[in-house]
């Protein structure tokens, strides 16, 4: 939802400038955004219904970049403050895909932003109940926390910023490390969506990386990440979740879709390529690779 508010921010002499707009310049025409983004879930639920006639032993999911949050304070505005962020940024998303319906907070905000949701149409709602998704699929990096008091420390990080979590580390990029988190997120979902399979599709560490001089990588830190949030499923799977699947963001190093970097390395393989365009993009295997490969073996019984 949040890379919607690319929609519609600009007026015509914005395009067509040479310069770059800064970012609080933009303006959000909150109308075409959320018309834009009702005509993506049409075409979502078109999609699903084309993949089953194709073939109906397909499962077919979604996709959304959860950001799980936690109320800063028990101050009871924080936590309507925290419900309201989820709601916002992942269950309005969510309610439409899996029930097929725009869930009634949306209704309320509509009305308080003036939307006018005559783009809603009676046909479209049908589709939307005809194309549900069969599993809830969705990214899991970090955890922040909601706050309305100015004066709280922010996180770091190019993807969500919130009130910094004291309780929990960062990677260098400021991304609060919450392995608790994930099995707390895939619990409230199964709660939300107790018919629906999950699936966790995006996890992941980005980290500044070493090569010694021997070319090994010891990138332990990656390793401790991803046991952490391992151990979260598999205490959430005994909570009783529906979790069917898991993949990691991602196999290999690539440039970063937040920051347009090298040097933010992801993968179980090392590209040797570097943000002052040197490298000559051969790969060679980190530590965390071996671990992994062990860990897939073993269906994730093998963590040391």
């Amino acid at each position: 939802l949040s890379a919607l508010y690319g929609l519609g921010v600009m007026e015509e002499e914005d395009i067509n400038s040479d310069h770059r707009i800064p970012l609080t310049e933009l303006k959000v025409d909150k109308q075409r955004v959320f018309e834009a983004l009702h005509n993506e879930f049409v075409a979502s639920a078109q999609t699903v219904k084309l993949g089953h006639e194709i073939n109906p032993d397909f499962m077919i999911g979604n996709m959304i970049a959860h950001e799980t949050s936690y109320p800063l304070t028990p101050d009871p505005k924080d936590v309507l403050a925290c419900l309201d962020v989820d709601n916002f940024h992942n269950n309005f998303c969510g309610d439409v895909q899996v029930r097929g319906e725009y869930p009634a907070f949306m209704w309320r905000y509509f009305r308080e932003n003036g939307i006018d949701t005559s783009f809603i149409t009676e046909e479209d709602r049908k589709i939307l109940k005809e194309g549900t998704v069969d599993m809830y699929t969705f990214s899991y990096y970090m955890t922040n926390c909601v706050t309305v008091h100015e004066d709280a420390e922010k996180t770091a990080g190019n993807m969500t910023l919130g009130a910094k979590n004291p309780y929990l580390k960062a990677s260098d990029w400021g991304w609060q490390i919450d392995p608790d988190g994930l099995r707390y997120t895939l619990n409230v979902l199964a709660g939300r969506y107790p018919d629906t399979p999950l699936m966790v599709v995006e996890n992941g560490f980005g980290a500044f990386d070493k090569v010694e001089e021997d070319g090994s990588i010891h990138d332990q830190y990656r390793i401790d990440y991803f046991r952490g949030h391992i151990e979260a499923m598999a205490e959430a799977l005994q909570d009783g979740v529906n979790l069917i699947g898991y993949t990691t963001w991602g196999p290999i190093d690539l440039v970063s879709a937040g920051t347009g970097q090298y040097a933010k390395r992801y993968g179980f393989i090392y590209v040797d390529r570097h943000d002052d365009g040197t490298g000559d993009f051969s790969r060679r295997k980190k530590d965390s690779y071996d671990w992994y490969k062990k860990v897939i073996a073993s269906q994730g019984e093998d963590l040391e």
